[in-house]
């Protein structure tokens, strides 16, 4: 299986690219994983937000597979433990789901159309993080699932 993390916006401070890079690197015997940074739209207008987001939306869209899982992460969306966690990816892959894809959105949020298109609903915590730092705890999670589906010890 190979896992795609499709995120608005790029990554500014040096220690969560070292960071993100680290779990990057952790994960390379489990399974590729690529991240795409798609460049996020303006807003100039706080009227034309939803606009926005639209489009934003059709953007991200165009870089899914039609048979690609899609989790999306949103506020609204399922809180799972790390084990949980662990066995939604190994249900995915045993599935015979050869892509699947996470999507993190910009700071304005997810447009309903790439929700809509979700398979499963992703909330990392009811807290609200910086969009920057969600990239980081995502790739730590899935770090940590492959570990525990491994049964290979990781600190708790």
């Amino acid at each position: 299986m190979k896992i795609k993390i499709i995120a608005l916006g790029k990554i500014k401070e040096q220690f969560l690219r070292d960071g993100i890079n680290e779990f990057l690197k952790r994960l390379t015997p489990y399974c590729p994983v690529e991240i795409e940074e798609l460049s996020p739209i303006e807003i100039k207008d706080e009227n034309l937000t939803s606009k926005v987001l639209d489009d934003e939306g059709k953007m991200i869209l165009s870089h899914i597979k039609p048979d690609s899982y899609v989790i999306t992460l949103e506020i609204q969306g399922k809180q799972l433990s790390s084990e949980e966690f662990a066995q939604k990816i190994n249900d995915i892959s045993i599935s015979g789901i050869n892509d699947l894809v996470f999507v993190i959105g910009s700071s304005c949020g997810l447009s309903p159309i790439v929700s809509e298109r979700a398979d499963f609903k992703l909330s990392l915590s009811k807290m609200t993080f910086l969009h920057q730092f969600t990239r980081l705890l995502l790739l730590e999670q899935i770090y940590r699932a492959f570990k525990i589906l491994k049964n290979e010890t990781y600190h708790k």
